[in-house]
């Protein structure tokens, strides 16, 4: 493999295998050397236990560097332009780098045994150890998150009204200490594996919960029905979003553990069910991700069409239209931070608030207001005379803004 390295997608990352001086001077070359995450040389070692075709290569393979990207959309520019080619090992593409300056792109795509990763049993061995690399990513930018939040994480969760989501804290500290084991010791041992696999279902029990108070959320939102509740509504959900969100990404990030320690056991014990096992997991996470984005649409565009009725009804509620709009924008923002390390795409803008006068302007916004006006006068027993002036003062109002815009033009 002297002067050529090959690039490998599992469709979440990218692997460039090589010398590290061509590992490195291609990754340069591209810009993306700064993105890059090293591939342990323990990580590596994993694959020359994939079968006796792979020990054939061994010595050959252990000179050689490996780094990881995140498929983003820098890197993923040399899937789209060089043109990876399908394996035989699902969801995994490839293709090898020639030497650079022989040839006008660096990748040229080789068929035939010139490749050691045309094994498939090395391209599964290096499927799942990306998948692992993939869960790690995520787990950081997670971790990042939940350390911008004002209170610390274990607080939140034992904060919370459910007795049993404080479990999670344990399942955290153990799972974590699993994670230490696999990082100095290099495998997770029997006793450490079976006290980590009896805490998966706090963790999935505890995200089913939290999905099902993001849908309570949306509920009590659904529930506002009059314009003047709306603010109130608003801030609360507003506020407990903000505690719920980082529970989400707690469970979500102890759940991407448990993933690669699930693929870790796989991959030392029965690597000949690792490409199943990854495919399973992959499958398991992306729907996670899924419920969790539907959970959190649902109720954001609840609380979008609270701000779309308080913004129909600003002649005679300015301050709930205003407090509406801080609310969602602030449930907004918290959303798209949480989002972020989820990999899930967002795109939300923010709400805009509506003038007074610019209300007064508006037909529409007249009409519901005469309406209310009506409704209120019916109840206090004032006739309708009352509410004509009203409305009158409002088009008087707005008629002595238009000739005061046209004055001064």
């Amino acid at each position: 493999m002297d002067k050529k390295i090959q690039l490998i997608s599992d469709g979440d990352g990218i692997t460039v295998l090589g010398s590290q001086k061509d590992v490195e001077h291609f990754l340069a070359s591209e810009r993306l050397l700064s993105l890059a995450t090293e591939i342990s040389g323990r990580r590596l070692g994993a694959l020359l236990r994939f079968g006796a075709a792979v020990a054939q290569t061994g010595s050959e393979m252990s000179a050689n560097s490996a780094c990881w990207l995140k498929l983003t959309k820098e890197s993923a520019r040399l899937v789209k332009e060089h043109g990876l080619m399908e394996t035989g090992t699902p969801g995994v593409s490839h293709v090898m780098v020639g030497q650079p300056g022989l040839i006008k792109s660096w990748l040229q795509a080789e068929k035939g045994a010139g490749s050691f990763l045309v094994n498939p049993a090395n391209l599964a061995g290096v499927a799942g150890i990306m998948a692992q690399l993939s869960r790690q990513q995520e787990m950081s930018e997670i971790k990042s998150y939940l350390a911008t939040i004002d209170k610390k994480i274990d607080d939140v969760i034992r904060a919370q009204e459910d007795v049993e989501l404080g479990k999670v804290v344990g399942a955290g500290f153990d799972i974590e200490s699993a994670m230490t084991v696999l990082r100095l010791e290099g495998r997770v041992d029997d006793d450490t594996w079976s006290t980590v696999q009896a805490r998966t279902h706090t963790i999935t029990d505890a995200l089913g919960w939290a999905l099902r108070r993001l849908d309570a959320l949306a509920k009590r939102m659904e529930s506002a029905t009059k314009v003047g509740d709306l603010a109130e509504s608003a801030r609360e959900v507003d506020a407990k979003l903000q505690d719920l969100l980082p529970v989400v990404a707690r469970c979500y990030e102890l759940q991407n553990a448990l993933d690669l320690l699930r693929l870790e056991r796989v991959l030392y014990e029965s690597p000949d069910k690792l490409d199943g096992r990854r495919l399973a997991l992959k499958e398991d996470r992306q729907r996670r991700r899924e419920l969790i984005s539907e959970a959190v649409e649902h109720l954001m565009a609840r609380m979008d069409t609270a701000a779309d009725t308080a913004r129909s009804n600003v002649l005679l509620h300015l301050s709930v239209h205003r407090a509406v709009v801080a609310s969602v924008n602030q449930a907004g923002k918290t959303v798209d931070d949480f989002h972020r390390p989820l990999g899930i795409e967002s795109g939300r803008r923010s709400t805009e608030g509506t003038r007074w006068w610019d209300a007064a302007k508006d037909a529409k916004q007249l009409k519901n207001a005469a309406a209310e006006a009506g409704r209120k006068a019916a109840a206090a027993g004032v006739g309708v005379a009352v509410v004509a002036v009203g409305v009158l003062a409002i088009r008087a109002a707005q008629s002595s803004e238009q000739e005061g815009g046209e004055e001064s033009e």
